[in-house]
């Protein structure tokens, strides 16, 4: 990751996460499925933090997942998380996602959300509001 993307994500939305004794794997290290689990955690208290019920109505699902894991991720009370938005679509965005422990990236990640339509199967275009959300979030794409 260049020095440019860490600076640009200094200034993305921040959210500390509490790790779980469970969340750990026999080396304790975090396990790398638990690390999903915890950007999905980021992410909804992210979109929801405002309360605003005409944002993403009917939820969204992920599309597409991918994670490069720096190193590893210890057992601790809590980590940091830093989020944009690194593209937005017509029926999709991105959200990036970078974990920092101890001041160090430990993973680097991509996330493609749809938003879904009032039947809860079928996906939709984004709404202006959401779109104006998403672009106000807007940082640069992982070009790594």
């Amino acid at each position: 990751m260049s020095e440019e993307a860490i600076n640009e994500l200094a200034v993305a939305t921040e959210m500390v996460l509490q790790l779980r004794w469970s969340d750990q794997d026999a080396l304790g290290h975090v396990n790398n499925a638990r690390i999903i689990t915890l950007m999905e955690e980021a992410r909804i208290r992210w979109t929801r933090e405002d309360g605003n019920a005409g944002r993403f109505e009917f939820g969204t699902v992920v599309a597409s997942v991918k994670v490069d894991y720096k190193r590893p991720l210890y057992y601790q009370p809590e980590f940091l998380i830093r989020m944009g938005i690194s593209r937005v679509g017509n029926k999709s965005f991105i959200v990036r996602g970078i974990g920092y422990q101890d001041g160090q990236p430990v993973f680097d990640s991509t996330t493609v959300m749809v938003p879904l339509a009032a039947d809860g199967v079928s996906s939709r275009v984004l709404t202006d509001q959401e779109r104006d959300w998403l672009e106000a979030s807007l940082i640069s794409p992982d070009n790594s």
